[in-house]
């Protein structure tokens, strides 16, 4: 496998062709007049004998160097030379004629093996080049090592990765790479599947831990392959960086636990409401119960004892019902942190929970916002509750459906923000439509009918509206509104 220094070589070599070619010919007549000058010195030993043989080893290094260009004017400049050699020790003949002849014939054929042997060579370094840009560009790092563990190629990618440059780790033992006890151990992992074809890396995917250069260690997806150049075996890593993975699963579950939390509140106020509106009219009456016992005993002197105690019994009634409504007023004013948030960050980080697993089930999801929406007013946790529950709703909606397209866009209407999520599944009944968002209403066979129940109260409680509506073609648009805030409030608090 070429190194990347190897391949930087290459590309170089193809960065100035004019240098290029006058470095062969250059090279072809350096090794003529080089040819002629041996020969010349040894004419006193050999006389006229054998005159081409010290112009072959020219004209062969001349073609294969420099192809057929080189090849010729090797071949062309080393017959008068050889002539005027053989006229230095006597006549020139036929059968010197004859032998130039075949010395002509021997060039043009070692200048055509040549020309083929350097195209080659060209068509192979620009593969490599082509293949090196390739690895350099991939977010992957790509390593590859011998059978003995010692790094051959080292991409730009994990150069980034790791820190350390391609001269750096390229002829170094890759265990390098690894915290302790991987470090240790690598070597004997190659061993064991020389030894006995053992397969536990090779050909598949597998979780582990790798070492910066600054001596961090971090979490990396390994996948290793194995390729035989001739008689070598090489293996190629193609290592994947999970740090980032990591963390923003660990912003999902964490935001997805805060979500579940808020919705149990949300849920918890929506009873509470309910109960508070139930409670409230028969602890009135028991008060009106009361009051009515004590005119009827205002005029019984002898019942003062008994005046008393309904006295409290009525207070302690009209203190319970304070409590409930005081309960109540809290819920229905929906008392929680509202900030100006950007709406597009929002709806992407609901989506990212809420898109879990809908590429696998043929979901094609596009985003459609106004460029003039961008800040809202809102409680970020309830409203991204709302819209996580619109888009799980309109994924379980489309799972019969051939055409399975979700759309999810904002625009401004009369100083609102209307967020929309479109869907194109069965559509809803209009039995169902006229009591979605009541409590207990679903669609669903193990539905609870809750979620559109809550989600309403959210949104009124932000001061907007939100309402399901079929559209052409099949399908349900649900459309909520949410305050709109401009930079200019965003500066001012």
């Amino acid at each position: 496998m070429q190194s990347n220094g190897t391949a930087a070589g290459a590309r170089s070599l193809t960065a100035w062709p004019g240098g290029t070619a006058i470095a062969r010919y250059g090279i072809a007549i350096a090794a003529v007049i080089a040819a002629f000058v041996l020969r010349l010195v040894m004419v006193p030993f050999l006389g006229d004998q054998a005159p081409y043989l010290f112009f072959l080893p020219a004209l062969l290094l001349a073609a294969g160097i420099g192809g057929f260009g080189p090849g010729i004017l090797a071949t062309i400049v080393s017959m008068p030379l050889v002539y005027a050699l053989v006229a230095h020790s006597g006549a020139v003949g036929w059968p010197e004629i004859l032998n130039g002849a075949v010395f002509a014939l021997i060039g043009l054929g070692a200048t055509w093996i040549g020309e083929r042997l350097r195209r080659a060579r060209e068509r192979a370094a620009t593969r490599e080049a082509h293949l090196q840009s390739i690895i350099d560009t991939v977010p992957e790092a790509t390593i590859v090592i011998s059978d003995r563990g010692l790094i051959q190629s080292f991409s730009a990618a994990a150069e980034r990765m790791f820190g350390y440059t391609a001269a750096e780790a390229i002829g170094r033992n890759v265990a390098f790479l690894m915290p302790s006890p991987y470090r240790e151990e690598h070597d004997s992992y190659i061993r064991r599947y020389i030894e006995t074809g053992e397969r536990r890396i090779i050909g598949g995917n597998r979780m582990v831990a790798a070492r910066r250069k600054d001596g961090s260690t971090f979490p990396i997806e390994l996948a290793v392959g194995e390729v035989w150049l001739g008689r070598q075996r090489f293996f190629t890593g193609f290592v994947r960086d999970l740090t980032e993975r990591q963390e923003t699963e660990a912003r999902l579950q964490a935001l997805q636990s805060e979500l579940v939390h808020v919705s149990r509140l949300t849920a918890m106020g929506e009873m509470a409401s309910a109960i508070a509106h139930e409670i409230n009219q028969p602890l009135s009456a028991v008060t009106n119960y009361l009051n009515g016992c004590r005119r009827l005993l205002a005029g019984e002197e002898r019942l003062g004892t008994v005046r008393k105690a309904l006295d409290s019994a009525s207070e302690q009634a009209l203190r319970a019902g304070q409590i409930i409504r005081r309960m109540r007023d809290f819920v229905s004013r929906g008392e929680s942190e509202r900030r100006i948030e950007s709406l597009a960050r929002l709806v992407q980080e609901a989506a990212a929970l809420a898109l879990v697993g809908a590429a696998e089930k043929g979901v094609r999801v596009s985003f459609d916002f106004d460029p003039q929406v961008d800040l809202v007013v809102a409680d970020k946790v309830q409203v991204q509750q709302v819209l996580v529950n619109l888009i799980r709703n309109a994924i379980e909606a489309m799972e019969d459906s051939e055409r399975r397209e979700l759309r999810i866009g904002a625009h401004l209407d009369d100083g609102m923000i209307a967020v929309e999520v479109d869907d194109t599944g069965a559509g809803i009944s209009e039995d169902i439509a006229q009591r979605l968002f009541q409590p207990f209403a679903t669609t669903k066979a193990n539905g609870m009918g809750v979620g559109l129940s809550i989600s309403r109260t959210i949104v009124e409680a932000h001061g907007g509206q939100i309402e399901a509506r079929p559209h052409a073609g099949g399908g349900t648009t649900f459309r909520f509104t949410l305050p709109a805030a401009s930079r200019d409030a965003l500066a001012g608090g």
